[in-house]
């Protein structure tokens, strides 16, 4: 086996926020009046990205796992190796990932990253085997992790291999999705975390514990839009209770290169939005929402066009999933920006 390898609010005055040494650590960055504070950078470069993580005031400890998404054999979108090797080396970290429940479609099987076999291909063709340490966290089985909420899912079905870690950074791609509207922390949490079959388990709603190739697309898997954005809720909060009763779990979500498609569609649409900048939180409910807001609050030009992301957001219901994950308590809609820029 390989080695183991972000309605916008007004700018607020900088918080310091000290590190908790406390087991799991408590949430840093929040105010009195209970909104979260979201930290934000528009510059996008290595330095950037070390720079919000350290303005988050909360220090990755042992054994520290960065969840991004490595990206589908042509997508070209998915967050460089060379922007964020600085970060990954700072706290030394492993790039984790699953395998997907799907394949890219006839004709397009160099691609896939259904199997660890083609996933290995891709994430070294993609230039992380050279820098970092890589684990495919599903690659030899799966767990189930409680869920607090049980509307749709008794468990999440994540990835054996999260036993191996003490820490995450939810490292995400702000972009659109075709299922989920847009992807972001709850995303990359939920999806992003589950195994094969603990994909399946979320995107049916429950209704499929083991994934079966035959209805991958049938009206059982994808019969239910808002259970299966309750359920991607659901298992977001299941990751992060798992790590809070660890050594703790924080959000960095990077602007850029934002398709109406996931890094996890082969071939994407184009890119019609300007890069934006580099959002953190230590709570994933407000990221969200501040990305979401940011894109709303877009305005049209000849290089900046958020109207397609809008609808495919607005098509798929996506900000449901941010309402119940709010509901069901995993974080707040109501966020301060912190512009580090103007420290």
């Amino acid at each position: 086996m390989k080695k183991l390898m972000l309605t916008l609010c007004s700018v607020a005055t900088l918080l310091m926020v000290g590190c908790n040494s406390q087991k799991p650590q408590a949430p840093a960055a929040a105010k009195a009046d209970g909104e979260a504070v979201v930290y934000l950078t528009r510059d996008i470069s290595p330095e950037a990205l070390v720079n919000i993580y350290k303005a988050l005031g909360v220090e990755a400890k042992g054994r520290v796992a960065v969840k991004i998404s490595t990206g589908e054999g042509s997508n070209p979108n998915y967050l460089k190796p060379e922007l964020i090797k600085d970060l990954v080396m700072l706290v030394d970290g492993t790039i984790v990932e699953c395998n997907t429940a799907y394949s890219s479609g006839p004709g397009n099987e160099q691609d896939d990253r259904n199997s660890s076999a083609n996933h290995w291909k891709i994430i070294e063709r993609h230039g992380f085997t050279p820098l970092f340490k890589v684990d495919i966290m599903d690659e030899e089985g799966e767990i189930r992790i409680p869920v607090a909420d049980t509307t749709h899912l008794k468990y999440d079905i994540v990835g054996g291999h999260m036993a191996n870690y003490d820490f995450m950074i939810a490292l995400n791609h702000f972009k659109g999705h075709p299922m989920g509207g847009y992807g972001g922390a709850l995303k990359n949490l939920s999806i992003g975390c589950a195994s094969q079959n603990g994909k399946a388990y979320i995107h049916s709603a429950g209704k499929m514990e083991v994934l079966d190739m035959a209805k991958l697309w049938t009206p059982e898997f994808i019969g239910d839009q808002d259970g299966f954005l309750e359920s991607m809720a659901a298992a977001a909060q299941a990751v992060v209770n798992y790590f809070q009763k660890k050594q703790g779990i924080i959000y960095i979500s990077v602007m850029n290169n934002m398709s109406i498609d996931c890094d996890c569609v082969d071939h994407p649409a184009p890119v019609k939005l300007e890069d934006y900048g580099i959002l953190a939180s230590t709570d994933p409910v407000a990221l969200d929402q501040a990305c979401v807001d940011i894109i709303n609050n877009q305005q049209v030009t000849a290089t900046n066009d958020p109207t397609d992301l809008l609808s495919r957001i607005d098509k798929q219901h996506g900000t449901h999933t941010i309402d119940h994950a709010e509901a069901i308590g995993l974080g707040t809609k109501k966020y301060t920006i912190v512009n580090i820029d103007e420290k």
